[in-house]
């Protein structure tokens, strides 16, 4: 209590006080007043006309009357305000510019001096009287006057002044007399009048009239934010007038920035800050560009230092007003701008003092010796905006490193359109042979490097660090993957390098196993790296034949060997399978074998995996290598697809193998697998004979087939009919129906029309899945086969309308019946389903 104000302040805060509190009580009468209006006129009767009821609509308009009103009563008062202060000052304009002549100099300063005048003494009486409103629209049409009044001074008097001097000197002043006649009039509103001040504690109606008169009186808005945005002119108009440079512009409008982020963090009404706010936001983004791009098109290190300071000058301007913003989230983004600035600043000086070369590597010291501010006192906001700032850094240097890792990674793609064109002279020609070299690339592995060593630091120091190591581990592996491109070495010397990134990368796989305890998001990555690694590593070896068998032949070698270690096995094996296909058809080229005899070479692989799948293992790792095996065959098949009886072979070495893994307990599916294969091989080997008449070999085989089916099903009643009898009936239906669509006589369609019939007619009498489905398929296809002929004629002589308005006429008979149609599929579902 020792620093009391003195006392007219404390007069001035003590009725500032007592006005807050009649403006609330007004609030409150006002609405208790309404709540009991609302109370009486619902409890009064319709017909009652005594006090306190609601008088009886007139007819017609009783829904009219209950409706709320569209637009608020203060809404309309300040449209009509609002239109009315723009329409004066619209005239007042006009008046100025237009009827200016005809006026003598007498005249016209008593006309503008007096307009002007009262209008801006007006609001002192209106606030007095409680329109608060209508004193706003006056000072707003005051403020408007003075703007007239500069311009018709400069017009008049001023008239050899330059423009931007007299609008900046202009600028200035009415900023400070807009402030002052705000602060002003507020004082001078907010004044109470001794009658006032003796009756605060009537209850009656002369009381609340009262309450909400002094309710309605405020300080004017309007006038200190439109001097706030004034404010941010001056400077800059006369750093224009007097034709200053870029920098001193941008000084200019930094200065100007500060200042507005002074007197946001100061002032305490909210349109003051608001304005405030945004002015210091835009002339500080628009200064610390300026600054920015100063820097980056410096010419020397003297023009770079010049900049710098004034991006030095924008973070330092941040950074203060960072530790100054009560709100974190604003904190954080003011000090991130501040980093940005000072990293700006510092790179630039580095950028032009070195060669381009150096630019990268430059901004990202910078930015790592930014995170020097942990150890500092800043507060918390602070540190992390800081640290926000440098990581955004060392983000935007690894982007401008993604050229050169992806033509790394992309580039050695297009080898596979020239295998075995020659040695290159490097390892970049060999890896960017169509793909153009990025410019300044040879820091890149330096920068991916460092920002690798930030995280790998970070890693170290936080409790959820597995998300920094991956990053750490990602950027360490693209730095030494791109260093032999970097290094230009020769072509040997980079492929030993690539191999020994694969196999470091194991290396680090097997080491975070190990630390973890099993799988782990880092043994994962860096599993995955090393497989990455190979397959860029096999297609840079396609430059040379025996180079390409070497490579692939080591590759199958290592990832086998580690497919043994504990949880490597899904990875490591269908890895080791890959590259031994590849090296199968790397063998068969160099031998120079034909397509379809390399794919004998390649069945070794399907093999080998059924082999290895055999083994007590994972279910993860036996489903991987069975993955592999599978689409090794079908690359087999694929390359001799062109010579059928090849085909043939292939098909039934493939059934062979899946006939092996049916061998297997848990693999008797593939039992199906094999049957078919088999069987496709065997139609694959007629087709290639030329063979007519397929019954003479298909039949021998069916009818053993079915015996042997139908003594199973005796033995074990509960066997399915399509194990017993599936197999043995497709032996001959299949060729069958295939020789009968390109058999123009009869006496083929009407024989196995008869049999499909008969194994049809069997399997409805015996009740069994496969001779229903597989007779009646056959027989319908038959049908198909005797009767398109005369469908097509049929079609040909019907007009073109006929098929869309039969469609139509189906549709609306399903539509029609359409519950019942799902009653009866429903219905024959159940029936098929009970079917053996």
């Amino acid at each position: 209590m020792t620093n009391l104000p003195p006392p007219a302040e404390e007069l001035r805060l003590l009725d500032t006080e007592l006005w807050h509190l009649d403006a609330r009580r007004a609030v409150l009468l006002r609405r208790r007043a309404w709540l009991i209006h609302t109370l009486q006129a619902a409890s009064a009767p319709r017909g009652d006309r005594g006090a306190g009821s609601v008088p009886p609509s007139r007819p017609g308009r009783g829904v009219a009357s209950a409706r709320r009103p569209e637009t608020s009563a203060p809404g309309v008062q300040n449209v009509l305000l609002i239109l009315g202060g723009v329409l004066l000052t619209v005239a007042a304009v006009a008046f100025t510019l237009v009827g200016w002549g005809h006026m003598g100099i007498v005249g016209r300063s008593l006309v503008l001096g007096a307009v002007t005048v009262g209008t801006l003494g007006a609001p002192v009486a209106l606030l007095r009287r409680g329109l608060a409103s209508t004193a706003e629209a006056t000072a707003g049409l005051g403020l408007a006057l003075t703007v007239l009044d500069a311009y018709a001074l400069h017009e008049v008097v001023f008239t050899g002044t330059g423009a931007l001097t007299y609008t900046a000197a202009a600028s200035a002043l009415l900023a400070a007399l807009w402030a002052a006649y705000g602060l002003g009039v507020g004082a001078w509103g907010r004044a109470d009048t001794p009658g006032d001040r003796t009756d605060r504690t009537d209850e009656g109606d002369e009381g609340e009239e009262r309450a909400v008169r002094k309710a309605a009186r405020s300080v004017l808005r309007l006038p200190l934010p439109a001097a706030t945005a004034t404010a941010h002119l001056p400077l800059l108009l006369w750093a224009l007038a007097l034709g200053a440079g870029p920098h001193t512009l941008t000084a200019v409008l930094l200065v100007t920035a500060a200042a507005g982020a002074a007197l946001a963090l100061r002032a305490t009404e909210v349109p003051v800050r608001t304005v405030a706010v945004v002015g210091s936001l835009g002339t500080g983004t628009v200064g610390a560009l300026s600054a920015g791009w100063l820097s980056w098109s410096a010419s020397g290190p003297g023009t770079a230092v010049r900049a710098a300071a004034l991006l030095f000058l924008a973070a330092a301007i941040a950074l203060v007003a960072a530790r100054r913003v009560p709100k974190p989230d604003v904190a954080v983004g003011a000090a991130l701008a501040a980093g940005l600035c000072a990293v700006a600043g510092a790179g630039g000086v580095v950028r032009a003092s070195l060669p381009g070369v150096w630019t990268v590597p430059g901004y990202v010291a910078c930015g790592v010796a930014l995170l020097a501010a942990v150890r500092t006192p800043l507060p918390q906001s602070s540190r992390r905006g800081l640290v926000l700032a440098s990581l955004a850094v060392q983000g935007l240097a690894v982007l401008c490193a993604v050229p050169l890792v992806a033509g790394t990674l992309l580039g050695p793609v297009t080898g596979l359109e020239r295998p075995w064109s020659g040695v290159p002279r490097d390892f970049r020609a060999a890896v960017f042979r169509d793909v153009p070299w990025p410019p300044d690339a040879a820091t890149v592995p330096l920068v991916l490097g460092v920002v690798a060593g930030v995280l790998a630091v970070a890693a170290r120091r936080r409790q959820d660090r597995w998300p920094t190591a991956v990053g750490a581990m990602l950027l360490g592996w693209e730095a030494l993957l791109v260093l032999p491109g970097v290094l230009a070495l020769p072509y040997g010397a980079g492929l030993v390098a690539q191999g020994a990134v694969a196999v470091a990368a194991l290396g680090c796989a097997e080491r975070a196993r190990r630390a973890a305890g099993g799988t782990s998001p880092l043994m994962l990555t860096a599993m995955v790296l090393a497989l990455v690694t190979s397959v860029v590593l096999a297609l840079v070896s396609l430059a040379s034949e025996p180079v390409t068998i070497g490579v692939l032949g080591a590759t199958t070698l290592v990832f086998g060997a580690v497919a043994v270690r504990p949880g490597f096995g899904p990875f490591a094996a269908p890895a080791a399978l890959v590259h031994a296909t590849a090296l199968a058809c790397a063998i068969g080229a160099a031998a120079g074998w034909q397509a379809q005899h390399t794919a004998l070479l390649v069945l070794v692989v399907p093999a080998v995996a059924a082999l290895v799948a055999a083994r007590p293992a994972g279910s993860s790792t036996t489903a991987a290598v069975e993955g592999a095996g599978a689409a090794a065959g079908l690359l087999a098949l694929a390359l001799a697809a062109t010579d059928p009886p090849m085909l043939a072979l292939v098909l039934s070495l493939c059934g062979l193998v899946a006939a092996g893994t049916a061998l297997r307990p848990d693999r008797r599916p593939a039992a199906h697998v094999a049957a078919g294969l088999l069987l496709l091989a065997t139609w694959v080997r007629w087709a290639a004979w030329d063979v007519t008449t397929p019954e003479a070999y298909t039949l021998p085989v069916t009818v053993p087939a079915l015996v042997v089916g139908f003594l199973r099903r005796r033995r074990d009643p509960g066997l399915s009919s399509w194990p017993a009898y599936g197999a043995g009936l497709a032996v001959t239906a299949v060729p069958s129906l295939l020789v009968m669509w390109g058999d123009p006589h009869w006496l083929r369609p009407l024989l196995l029309g008869t049999a499909a019939l008969a194994v049809t007619l069997a399997g409805a009498r015996n009740r069994l899945q496969a001779p229903l489905v597989l007779g009646g398929t056959v027989l319908a296809l038959v049908t198909l086969h005797e009767l398109a002929p005369y469908a097509a004629q049929v079609v040909g002589a019907l007009p073109r309308w006929a098929p869309p308005a039969l469609a139509g006429l189906v549709l609306l008979a399903l539509g029609a019946t359409y519950e019942q149609r799902l009653r009866d599929a429903r219905r024959v579902r159940e029936v098929f389903g009970r079917l053996d």
